[in-house]
């Protein structure tokens, strides 16, 4: 074959993951720290002090179950088992729901297995009063705030109780009274949002923070980088969270550029200070998160997170990653479980043990179908009865204009 004319010597570079169907798992890029490796910065620390920040991994709990360094929050059993509910009851409606979708019983879910502590521990190091703009894998943030699970259900198969009234896709949950802003489908719009909100919030003299999460491959979106900037230039009382969880549908995080640096080190150009965190370590992403809280409330200004985690499931109900990932690669994540890590924690404290925790899975288990039952009770997604046609036509407008008004003439309704 003649050689392209057109050519370039230098060679067209396209990143690839180090192990594709097939092949062996390969996480020998992934840098473990000791939880005593890295110190943590003054609260009032200026960006380039962060450097070593965003490119180390902060951790409480080794491998081995057993807490440490500075970061350890040292919060008690009460605390901690009280987080390891919360990620199991998330696993397990997830679990639930998964299979109810493959039933045909709803038309999509996306499940957050491996990620629960990052949306969980997150949740509990923050104020009720806290405004998040979570992405679609932050459940466990509604279940840490109390959310009705019923009512969870019900939006996810679009039901007369659907509080969307059938406008979003399921798991793109809202909930006004919870102070969870509603997810979009367009990626990265709740960044800025989240960044307007706290600025509003800081020019009224509240004490509300914003808190918001996107995935490694939404970094690469424009949104990203002007939330930065208004974040920095305006000291923002926000925390932006980058969630690492290696996949972003079916392309790995190095077509974001995740092979070059950090996300963690992308905020200090902007002058932002940042973190980089074990996300499958509930006591690492709670210690970070209510560090980021304080340097809020404190005036300080914003702070960006990176939680390195991975996705364990598909990317949705729509997604097969045995097309471009090996089979169960989940299971060689270095990192470990963030339900296991947590729960061996607790063993090691002599505040759990395994008996305990087969009863508390059971009767989770027994809760979340029960859950469906009543969701159930207020109609399906094939049956109905659905939210009512005349619904279209609420919560859009104050005052209808006249078209909108002329259009519901028209329908009869």
């Amino acid at each position: 074959m003649k050689p392209n004319k057109n050519s370039n010597k230098q060679g067209f570079f396209v990143p690839e993951p180090a192990a594709r169907p097939g092949e062996k798992p390969d996480f020998s890029r992934i840098d473990i720290s000791s939880p005593d490796a890295v110190p943590m910065p003054k609260v009032d620390c200026a960006a380039n002090e962060t450097h070593k920040f965003a490119s180390g991994l902060i951790r409480v709990l080794g491998l081995d179950g057993v807490a440490g360094g500075q970061w350890n929050p040292k919060l008690d059993a009460g605390e901690l088992l009280e987080m390891l509910r919360l990620i199991s009851l998330t696993r397990t409606y997830d679990e639930r729901m998964f299979k109810l979708q493959r039933q045909g019983k709803m038309s999509f879910y996306m499940k957050s297995l491996g990620e629960e502590a990052v949306a969980v521990a997150a949740a509990k190091a923050l104020d009720d009063e806290d405004m998040v703009f979570p992405s679609y894998r932050q459940q466990g943030i509604l279940f840490s705030r109390g959310r009705d699970m019923v009512d969870m259900m019900c939006h996810c198969i679009s039901n007369s109780r659907d509080n969307l009234k059938g406008r979003q896709l399921p798991v793109h949950y809202t909930w006004a009274e919870g102070n969870f802003f509603s997810i979009s489908g367009n990626l990265c719009t709740q960044f800025p949002q989240a960044v307007g909100w706290a600025m509003a919030s800081a020019a009224k003299g509240q004490t509300a923070i914003a808190a918001s999460w996107i995935g490694d491959g939404t970094t690469a979106e424009g949104d990203f980088h002007a939330a930065l900037t208004l974040a920095s230039v305006y000291r923002a009382p926000v925390i932006l969270n980058v969630v690492n969880n290696q996949w972003a549908i079916s392309t790995y995080a190095g077509i974001a550029g995740g092979d070059q640096a950090s996300f963690a080190s992308r905020g200090i150009g902007y002058g932002l200070p940042t973190l980089r965190v074990d996300g499958n370590d509930a006591l690492a992403v709670y210690a970070a998160t209510k560090w980021a809280a304080k340097r809020a409330r404190s005036g300080h200004g914003a702070t960006l997170i990176e939680t390195v985690t991975y996705r364990g499931e598909s990317h949705s109900t729509s997604d097969d990653p045995g097309k471009y990932r090996p089979k169960d690669e989940w299971k060689s994540w270095p990192l470990g479980d963030p339900l296991e890590r947590l729960k061996d924690h607790l063993y090691g404290l002599d505040a759990w043990d395994e008996q305990r925790h087969e009863k508390m899975l059971s009767e989770q288990a027994e809760f979340v179908r029960l859950a469906y039952k009543e969701a159930e009770s207020f109609g399906t997604l094939r049956e109905g009865p659905l939210s009512p046609t005349a619904s279209i036509f609420d919560d859009v407008y104050v005052e209808q204009p006249w078209h909108i008004r002329r259009q519901r003439q028209d329908l009869g309704v």
